[in-house]
């Protein structure tokens, strides 16, 4: 079955809120919690080492730079093998890595940027997967200011997909949040080359 697609100028963007059951939903949240290797990284800012606000893990078969810290590869866990086989499926992409990021509140988030590294290529396809928490997912284009900033809310158990010429024209991000919110684990499969 093909993926909704969502109307963006200058993207290849695509949205299923409910990919999986609320059950398997669930299930996948719990078991991420438990069995990935959650780290603290820590990033420069204006000469200031400060935590990164989430905690994140590098699973796959390639190392990766961004935001200037390296990612050693942890080898495959069954969970992220049957979650990427998922999204393989359903996209039609192949992915060798997978980065994830556990928002455990509000204050956690993620500013504006594009997965534009060298090490993706030209025209990324990258695999979004949510659990957990509801969190909006916003959206600016780089040089269009005529065009509205975006926001698409990702539900518990949703998959986002971002392809074609996406990366090269808009920023996303995850703004921080005052209202409660239930804890969010994100995982972005993709492809690095090299």
């Amino acid at each position: 079955m093909p993926l909704p697609k969502i109307d963006l100028p200058d993207a290849d963007l695509y949205y299923a809120p409910h990919f999986f059951s609320l059950e398997e939903s669930d299930a996948y949240f719990k078991k991420l919690e438990q069995e990935i290797d959650w780290q603290q990284e820590h990033i420069k800012l204006f000469g200031k080492e400060l935590p990164m606000p989430r905690l994140t893990a590098w699973y796959g078969d390639k190392g990766y730079t961004y935001s200037g810290l390296y990612n050693a590869p942890k080898p495959w866990v069954p969970v992220l093998q049957e979650l990427r086989e998922r999204v393989e499926q359903a996209s039609g992409n192949r992915y060798n890595s997978v980065l994830l990021n556990y928002y455990r509140h509000g204050n956690d988030s993620m500013g504006w940027h594009a997965d534009n590294e060298a090490a993706l290529g030209p025209e990324p396809a990258i695999a979004s997967l949510s659990f957990g928490g509801e969190r909006k997912f916003g959206l600016k284009h780089r040089t269009r200011n005529e065009l509205k900033t975006s926001q698409i809310l990702l539900a518990h158990g949703s998959l986002l997909l971002m392809e074609g010429a996406m990366q090269h024209h808009w920023l996303h991000h995850i703004p921080k949040t005052k209202r409660p919110v239930q804890p969010r684990i994100n995982l972005t499969f993709r492809n690095v080359k090299g």
